[in-house]
């Protein structure tokens, strides 16, 4: 069931009425058999995988715990969890990638083997569950937290189908409480997260599904374009993942404050950023912080020589490409990025007295929103010599400007109006990030004059509603993941 699907716009009133209707101690019960129903939607068969990844992590928690009562070994509990767990993703993810490699490798030294792979679909959120199970299962082994003990609270804290298949991947400290926790309606914050959910699918809908009508169109015959059209690509394939990804994020917080739950920040204007660094602490800011608690601070972080500290960038990079896709372009998607922190650890204080000055800031924004574009191309990419060609041939025909420009925008079939449209659109979202970018936060659009702040927002919904898309609902883009 897709956010931007009309089962969805069913479902969620009705879950939300009931929700409301129900007493406290019974809506734990409502969220469990929503998520699990709105899971089921996809593939019925693949919510064994989530049962039984939250049965394993509740238990393991617990047997810590006690462990820990008797002073008595719970390492055992903790790699009985993480090896069940990652073997799950690994055997649905990884596994075919990892044969082919490995039969690949042992051509190399004259031993043909045929590969034996499983036809096995992905289940959609098994990264994003796995990791939300997981980071509990540590914390708990960690004292951060107390093992819950209500297997029902758990699990609806495991399954909460708002970022179930897509994020924000939650901490248990945040929003289990929250599950567990009595709330009363309140009509305000319920008006606030329809307003974000507006904002969202506004991104999704009308941007993202538009942008990516020319980059699917691109991408499909690569080899039929060249010069200013694959820049033109990049730079919308950069727009659309953003809008495509932070429009899940914002449906997700919208949704889940209808019931009165706040989800953890996911985006706050990544694309102003000017530095890679920066650029992490605004992207996918749920997994970056993951990587950071659960894998770069393990590993030493910075609390070590200038040469550590480098390789644990480097292996936490190399490990978040491989999370998001089971391809050597998406290893060297993260390797890129753990390489340029590298070297803006290196340059820190020459980048540094560079930034000083205004002109320098622009200059290391333009930078880093150019290396993003570059690296997305690998991201994109259905394998790397698509991915080579693209790169390689952006600049085709540039000694001839006007046909350059002509030729890119005659293969694209941009014409005046669309070109004006399009234009307006990245305007609107360029505005609003700049705002976010400069306050810190997604303010809601509250206007002392009722009439202008309802109306910018219905001319939002009209926009939806125009503009989007004819046909089957697009899936978001991070579902492959």
């Amino acid at each position: 069931m897709l956010f931007n699907s009309f089962a969805y716009i069913l479902f969620l009133p009705v879950v939300f009425i009931i929700y409301w209707i129900l007493p406290h101690k019974y809506r734990w019960g409502l969220l469990l058999i929503a998520s699990y129903y709105f899971y089921m939607s996809w593939n019925p068969q693949y919510i064994v995988l989530i049962l039984g990844t939250t049965a394993v992590s509740y238990f393991a928690a617990l047997a810590i715990e006690r462990a820990e009562i008797r002073g008595t070994d719970k390492r055992i509990f903790l790699i009985a969890a993480s090896v069940f767990c990652l073997g799950i993703l690994f055997l649905f993810k990884y596994f075919n990638f990892f044969i082919s490699s490995l039969f690949e490798g042992l051509r190399i030294f004259s031993i043909k083997l045929s590969p034996v792979t499983l036809n096995l679909i992905l289940p959609v959120g098994i990264s994003f569950y796995t990791f939300q199970t997981l980071s509990y299962v540590i914390d708990v082994y960690r004292g951060d937290i107390k093992a819950e003990h209500h297997f029902g609270y758990y699990a609806a804290f495991i399954s909460f189908f708002p970022q179930l298949v897509a994020g924000p991947i939650e901490r248990a400290e945040n929003l289990l409480p929250q599950i567990k926790s009595v709330k009363r309606f309140n009509g305000t914050g319920a008006i606030d997260g329809l307003k974000i959910m507006l904002w969202g699918y506004f991104k999704k809908i009308v941007v993202a599904d538009t942008l990516a009508i020319y980059v699917n169109q691109v991408y499909g015959e690569l080899r039929g374009y060249d010069g200013l059209a694959l820049i033109i690509t990049i730079f919308f394939f950069s727009l659309q993942i953003y809008c495509d990804f932070s429009g899940y994020s914002s449906i997700a917080i919208g949704t889940a404050k209808l019931m009165g739950i706040d989800l953890m920040t996911n985006f706050s204007a990544p694309y102003f950023s000017n530095s890679i660094r920066e650029f992490w602490k605004r992207w996918h800011i749920s997994l970056s912080t993951w990587f950071r608690d659960y894998v770069y601070i393990p590993l030493g972080g910075n609390r070590c020589s200038a040469l550590k500290q480098n390789r644990n960038l480097i292996i936490t990079f190399l490990v978040s490409g491989m999370w998001h896709g089971a391809d050597l372009t998406f290893l060297i998607w993260g390797g890129l990025h753990g390489c340029a922190q590298i070297i803006e650890n290196i340059f820190y204080k020459s980048i540094k007295k560079i930034k000083q000055w205004r002109i320098g800031r622009y200059l290391s924004w333009l930078f880093v929103f150019g290396f993003c574009n570059v690296t997305w191309v690998f991201f994109r990419a259905d394998n790397l010599d698509d991915a080579v060609y693209v790169l390689t041939n952006i600049l085709n025909g540039i000694t001839m400007p006007a046909a350059y420009i002509q030729k890119g925008y005659m293969a694209l079939d941009i014409n005046g109006f669309r070109l004006l449209y399009l234009g307006m659109l990245i305007l609107i979202l360029a505005v609003i990030d700049f705002v976010t970018y400069k306050k810190g936060e997604l303010k809601l659009i509250c206007l002392k004059n009722k009439g202008i702040e309802w109306g910018i927002y219905i001319v939002l919904g009209v926009f939806i509603v125009l503009f989007a898309q004819k046909g089957v609902a697009a899936e978001f883009v991070y579902f492959q993941f």
